[in-house]
């Protein structure tokens, strides 16, 4: 498994856009061979900050695959205009994982 990782900046005042064009994102990458699971969430101390994560079952699975496909350019025209800067993703692969103790 490989964690895609990015840090999306929204420009100021798009947020609520932003999150409504994700809603409608989320199922074009959910769809693609490859693709495990995936969370967004809001940065509380950055107003405008996301964490985008993105399992997916291997490395070329994002880069060829999903980039690679017609799908990416709908999500292309649905998100990129949100962003500024545009983010740097990055690919994690895992390396120790821990379990929550429970009492």
């Amino acid at each position: 498994m490989i964690l895609e990782q990015a840090v999306l900046d929204v420009v100021s005042g798009l947020e609520r856009e932003f999150e409504d064009a994700f809603t409608k994102a989320q199922g074009i990458i959910a769809g693609m061979p490859g693709y495990l699971s995936h969370s967004l969430s809001a940065c509380i101390e950055r107003p405008g900050r996301y964490l985008l994560l993105v399992e997916w079952e291997s490395l070329e699975d994002h880069t060829v695959g999903f980039r690679g496909s017609p799908q990416y350019q709908e999500w292309r025209a649905l998100l990129h205009h949100f962003y500024d800067p545009f983010p740097e993703v990055e690919h994690y692969r895992a390396v120790c994982e821990g379990v929550a103790a429970r009492d």
